[in-house]
């Protein structure tokens, strides 16, 4: 009886041992890829953070055209920053081996003037070595990893690259960047960490020229993939290793007169001319209708009638035809109209890949939002309209007398009343006599 009491007693010490060891653990979220598993207090954070990864992730695979294909599952810590601990570091990057295979583990603490593309740029890095050592699992442990350069973290496109790609253009066009753009080695060789607030826009527009100058080469999807694979054992002359795998790049002359070329056209390209929100809608409403070849004659449809065109096989050109056509129009549309026409073109994309899942409901509530926005921006306008015809004509100079008296005053009580001001005062007023 003792012996079966000890028994009965050790496993409810067990259980109990158990119980404790899971509810102190920290809560996780699996990204939808499962490749990101998120530990951390907060379900939101958890949250925000899987849909960010998913998304860069989704960035960097369109930018090399390859499928995802993840071996090494990323584990990320998130948490906030704590009151007791203000020096913990905003992030850490743990790559190892553990015997059975490579650790990839990125520690983020989130600061309340912590930023999303600050986020997302450790995050690109975590994700840039799961590609660069996804044939490398049997690394001998301690060995140092060779990071993503920083001109690659800086220079990959976001969803929105249209719209980016403004921003960077109007960095590029300005006065101030045009004599000191830097030679292509040069780029390649600056770090982030080590440039200022005020040069961070500027380089990360010199790299997002970059990243579409490689591409832009032949075959420059699939070079960025090999280059990428072989980054583990990249040299010291990062200009060489893109030679290796950019032939145009082969010649490093040849590379730095192709690159200043490069940088001049986009200097000199003309500014953006913005769509009003009337010109989006309207355009928007035009590209929505599908247009391609069903039982032997045109056929014209509705996004909103994918049910009666989502098995025909002509329809998946016109959806990805669809998705390329919003994505454009997205970086010309109105500041509001941005966000509705960028889930348009992810919807149009997942039907052209045969994915229908909830996008009746998103599509139902981008017809709603639609409508808000309309209404609102006739609010607007209706308000600018009235401002413009009942404003007055003339200055009434009502103030005038007040305006004078109060500019007076302030100068008065902001003068200097030693000798060298008064003297200054004096010719002030002489001259302007």
């Amino acid at each position: 009886m003792i012996s079966v009491a000890r028994v009965c007693f050790a496993a409810l010490c067990a259980c109990a041992w158990a119980q404790a060891v899971v509810a102190a653990s920290p809560e996780r979220s699996v990204s939808t890829s499962r490749q990101f598993l998120v530990y951390g207090a907060d379900l939101r954070l958890r949250g925000a953070i899987c849909d960010l990864a998913e998304r860069a992730k989704r960035d960097i695979l369109r930018l090399i055209g390859q499928r995802d294909e993840w071996i090494t599952p990323i584990v990320i810590n998130a948490q906030f920053l704590q009151a007791n601990w203000p020096e913990r570091p905003r992030a850490a990057l743990i790559f190892s081996q553990t015997g059975f295979g490579l650790k990839i583990q990125l520690d983020l603490t989130i600061a309340p003037d912590g930023n999303q593309p600050e986020i997302r740029r450790e995050i690109l890095r975590a994700i840039l070595l799961e590609l660069m050592y996804r044939h490398q699992s049997d690394l001998p442990a301690g060995t140092a990893y060779v990071p993503p350069p920083d001109w690659l973290l800086a220079g990959i496109p976001s969803e929105q690259a249209e719209i980016d790609s403004g921003k960077w253009l109007d960095l590029l066009r300005a006065p101030a960047s045009a004599p000191n753009t830097p030679r292509l080695a040069e780029v390649l060789h600056q770090h982030f960490d080590q440039l200022d607030e005020a040069e961070r826009p500027l380089y990360g527009a010199r790299s997002f020229a970059l990243v579409q100058f490689l591409i832009g080469t032949p075959d420059g999807r699939t070079s960025l993939a090999r280059f990428l694979a072989g980054l583990p054992d990249a040299s010291n002359d990062p200009l060489a290793d893109l030679g290796r795998c950019f032939p145009a790049l082969g010649d490093a002359k040849l590379a730095e007169k192709a690159w200043s070329m490069r940088i001049a056209e986009l200097s000199a390209a003309p500014s953006i001319q913005w769509f009003s929100s009337e010109e989006a809608n309207r355009k928007m409403d035009e590209i929505l209708v599908l247009e391609f070849a069903a039982a032997g004659a045109s056929q014209k449809y509705q996004l909103e009638e994918f049910p009666k065109f989502i098995r025909n096989a002509a329809a998946k050109v016109a959806l990805v035809r669809c998705s390329r056509e919003l994505s454009v129009l997205a970086a010309r549309a109105n500041p509001f109209y941005r966000p509705i026409i960028c889930e348009y073109s992810r919807i149009a994309l997942l039907l052209s890949r045969g994915k229908m899942g909830g996008v009746a409901s998103r599509l139902a509530r981008l017809t709603e939002s639609r409508g808000s926005i309309a209404a609102r921006m006739r609010e607007i306008d209706d308000y600018l309209n009235w401002f413009e015809a009942t404003k007055p004509r003339e200055i009434s100079e009502a103030f005038a007398n007040y305006m004078k008296a109060a500019e007076a005053s302030a100068q008065t009580g902001s003068r200097r009343r030693d000798g060298i001001s008064i003297y200054v005062d004096v010719l002030e007023a002489e001259f302007q006599n």
